[in-house]
């Protein structure tokens, strides 16, 4: 018998079990498809989480293979108007004053092979979910391969398996929420967004064009999302894609097209993370729209509170309910901050407010980013607010952590 399975092979995965392998927890990560999906998908880690990356010893490959950045543009394409700000202001209150942007598949790959360095890990791809079923000890898990189906068994169990969960749906959990009525497209593409004085992560402020535009690697590679109609046919999605560009890539140059992925959007959280035996985390947790960040954001910090819970829980004897406080904690932090700041954020990047008098309300507040050093702090504050307090009694963890 494992002490931990883990369903799911993403970043959310993959860390919670490195946390439990790194502590000397028995753990395994099943994954339904062959390999770790490389998708455009999340891309940026806040300051906030950083030092988490490092207490796993993921950090210094993620910034060798990602990009740091502290500058920030708002652009209304309607007037031209840029709103420029930095992050220069954490100097001195974290040793880390900048945000990482890699993509999420690689953080999870990062994950993975340190995971695999451990005896007491093991990884499964092309290993799908069929059944799950609790008993006083343990959970049993009834997975098929491409050859074959069988019985697994663990103390304890995480669904990390997505917006799609496998685990969650077979814990008979709702989803609650809504779906947007639009499409995102992240695309990956090398362009020189910098010759026209994009900062590296720029917000493209418009009602039909609206755009979030980072840079992802020191190659050239960007991030480009905008937004579709979600009931033209998903199929055709590329061939849209010249006409999105045409009015989003500033001036005519050359672009070469790296991968797309046009995906739906929802702000959607189940009722509780916690069945018996099973955790949830991620986005089989909860989903928002990606604008900001936020979602990869919370499934990690659901994460730094999960793996150190369970491990004391496994090696130490620790009482169960500690999970039944990380469930509440997790979903307060998701419904009630992260979904709430992400749907605002797609409201004023992708619709621009509706225009008129709430626009201009939101573009005086952005304005005070750039002005108003104690504003600006607030602001930037946010992702942390987002993290949860040690589960286990000890004092909150600063941002030296």
């Amino acid at each position: 018998m494992e002490d931990v399975i883990i369903i799911g092979g993403g970043p959310i995965g993959f860390i919670n079990a490195l946390g439990l392998a790194q502590a000397g927890v028995r753990v395994s990560v099943i994954e339904a498809e062959p390999h770790i999906i490389n998708s455009p998908r999340a891309a940026v880690y806040f300051w906030s989480v950083l030092g988490g990356l490092g207490r796993l010893g993921m950090l210094e490959e993620a910034e060798a293979a990602g990009v740091r950045k502290q500058d920030y543009t708002y652009l209304v394409r309607s007037t031209g108007e840029r709103i420029v700000y930095s992050m220069e202001i954490l100097k001195g209150h974290t040793p880390r004053p900048y945000n990482l942007h890699l993509g999420q598949h690689r953080i999870a790959e990062i994950a993975m092979r340190r995971l695999k360095t451990f005896s007491n890990a093991t990884v499964r791809f092309g290993t799908r979910l069929q059944k799950l079923h609790q008993d006083a000890d343990g959970v049993t898990l009834s997975v098929v391969t491409e050859h074959d189906t069988e019985e697994l068994r663990a103390r304890w169990v995480i669904g990390a398996d997505g917006a799609g969960s496998t685990v969650r749906r077979l814990l008979g959990l709702s989803f609650d929420g809504i779906t947007w009525p639009e499409r995102f497209v992240a695309t990956n593409v090398y362009y020189d967004f910098e010759r026209y004085g994009y900062a590296r992560a720029t917000f493209v402020i418009d009602d039909r064009f609206g755009a979030v535009i980072a840079i992802l690697n020191n190659e050239g590679l960007w991030r480009c999302t905008y937004m579709e109609d979600a009931t033209l046919p998903e199929e055709t999605f590329l061939e849209r894609l010249p006409h999105a560009y045409e009015a989003i890539l500033p001036g005519q140059g050359y672009y070469e097209l790296e991968r797309a992925s046009p995906y739906s959007m929802h702000q959607r959280s189940a009722q509780r993370y916690r069945v018996g035996r099973v955790v949830l985390a991620g986005d089989a947790a909860h989903v928002t729209n990606p604008t900001g960040g936020l979602g990869l954001t919370s499934g990690l910090f659901d994460s730094f509170a999960l793996y150190p819970a369970l491990t004391a829980i496994v090696l130490e004897g620790a009482d169960e309910e500690v999970l039944d406080r990380y469930s509440t904690a997790r979903r307060d932090a998701f419904v009630n901050r992260a979904s709430p700041q992400a749907t605002a954020n797609k409201q004023l990047i992708y619709h621009a407010n509706g225009g008129g008098r709430k626009l201009e309300e939101a573009l005086a507040g952005l304005r005070r980013l750039a002005t108003d050093p104690d504003f600006l702090w607030q602001r930037l504050m946010f992702t942390k607010s987002l993290e949860t307090p040690p589960l286990l009694g000890a004092s909150r963890p600063g941002y030296a952590a």
